[in-house]
């Protein structure tokens, strides 16, 4: 049984694929960026509430902490939930070192007034000196 030589060259060695072809993959970021693009205005962050509406805009600062409080008295930090009884330790640990205390209210127009005052309260007794309190502008009716 003889076996023959077979002798490859160098060249025929590297032109299989000595380059990668990036248009599919730029092709494939450009479509992600406009429906990324085009989705982003329609995104909504946030906790759905329905808030009082008042003639004058109140426009929040950005320095303060956003709590909401939903027709259904859940309190949310930020993103989180919160239980009443646990708003004031929480309140403590997040102001905890910060000179500045602020807080800016989103409340339900469904929840009882003594309610917010509650929370209010628990807002002044951690040392809150500022409580925003934010509605909607109220719409004409045409």
């Amino acid at each position: 049984m003889a076996f023959k030589y077979h002798s490859i060259s160098r060249k025929e060695v590297g032109t299989a694929l000595s380059e990668i072809n990036v248009t599919p993959l730029v092709d494939v970021m450009l479509v992600l960026l406009i429906i990324f693009m085009v989705t982003a205005p329609m995104m909504h962050p946030g906790i759905g509430v329905n808030l009082p509406q008042a003639e004058t805009d109140s426009a929040p600062a950005d320095e303060g902490l956003d709590v909401t409080i939903d027709k259904n008295r859940y309190i949310h930090i930020e993103n989180s939930v919160i239980n009443l009884f646990l708003l004031e330790q929480r309140l403590r640990e997040i102001f905890s070192g910060k000179e500045k205390k602020v807080v800016f209210l989103k409340a339900d127009t469904d929840l009882p007034y003594g309610f917010v005052i509650e929370i209010i309260d628990i807002f002044k007794k951690v040392g809150v000196e500022t409580v925003g309190l934010v509605v909607d502008p109220k719409r004409d009716k045409d």
